[in-house]
């Protein structure tokens, strides 16, 4: 279906559909099962330190001799080291969020590496090209955690005609008439996070999925505005926190204070209540978990209809 679709061309994978780079739960464990899926399986480096990103890399080498990529935040403290890691360990794709990967493309370029940013903006995503961007990743604000201001649907098609290189379409994306839109816009491919949370490979804790299960459209609130860095998380107490100290005019260090070790609270100890519950709008559709397998056979075995469907509309 897919033998002249640019992205796996690109990147060599046999369907156009990425896993997000989630921080905390974007493990080896879930990215060589998209990977072995047919898709684009992703590490969340997130704060990694080094060494704990290589131990993940050699994990999903062992489990895959499919390409894999490892998402990597620009505003980690870690992030010359970890960039030295990918190097050193030859990881065939990059993406990367919150800044400029410029500096670090000489290097990637070198080995062969495909160096593909998630943008928020028409303006970034036309800088990042300009700095050797091979592809890039429109996100809309539906996305879960750190989010930008514009919705897929709009940023989508924008960032199609600004820019020369294949575009990933993301956010609120979780099943085959989401993909179909995507495309529809422009978009080469797709990335999924929040799907893939709802995957029996992904580490979440099963307190973390229960609460995404009974999700419904209207569950997500946006913290972390005032600090410059906005996320989209699950409402609980820790958000109604954040509302409250935000609404007394609390310091940035006050908030900064509140969000730390929040994700892992959530993710690994399944304090849903205390912690960091990152997820998408997409949320209130996502009420099983299935293996990343058969999620990915089913988006891509009903594209079919709902093109068909499409047609048969259009006539």
């Amino acid at each position: 279906m897919f033998e002249n679709n640019a992205i796996c061309k690109l990147l060599n994978i046999k369907y156009p559909i990425f896993q997000g780079g989630m921080a905390w739960i974007g493990t080896a464990e879930l990215a060589s099962a998209v990977s072995n899926a047919g898709g684009l399986g992703i590490i969340g480096a997130g704060h990694m330190p080094p060494d704990i990103l290589r131990a993940e890399i050699q994990k999903c080498k062992g489990w895959t001799d499919k390409p894999f990529g490892v998402n990597i935040m620009l505003m980690s403290p870690f992030v010359k080291e970890v960039m030295q890691v990918v190097i050193d360990e030859k990881v065939p794709v990059v993406t990367t969020g919150a800044g400029n990967p410029g500096e670090y493309v000489p290097a990637l370029k070198e080995i062969g590496t495909k160096v593909i940013p998630v943008v928020a903006s028409v303006a970034l995503a036309k800088r990042l090209v300009r700095s050797g961007a091979d592809a890039v990743i429109a996100e809309g604000t539906e996305s879960g955690g750190h989010i930008g201001e514009i919705t897929t649907m709009a940023l989508l098609p924008q960032v199609v005609d600004a820019v020369d290189v294949p575009v990933i379409g993301a956010g609120g994306i979780a099943d085959s008439r989401g993909v179909a839109a995507a495309f529809a816009l422009g978009a080469q491919a797709v990335q999924m996070g929040s799907r893939f949370v709802m995957s029996e490979e992904c580490i979440a804790h099963p307190d973390y999925k229960k609460m995404v299960k009974h999700a419904k459209d209207r569950s997500t609130v946006v913290t972390g505005r005032k600090l410059g860095h906005p996320a989209r998380v699950l409402a609980n107490k820790l958000t109604r926190k954040f509302e409250e100290l935000e609404a007394a005019g609390a310091s940035n260090e006050e908030l900064e204070k509140l969000g730390v070790g929040s994700l892992h609270r959530a993710t690994h100890e399944g304090d849903v209540q205390n912690g960091s519950v990152m997820i998408g709008e997409i949320s209130g559709m996502l009420n099983d978990i299935k293996p990343v397998k058969q999620i990915i056979e089913e988006i891509v075995a009903g594209l079919p209809k709902v093109i068909d469907t499409i047609q048969q509309d259009c006539k």
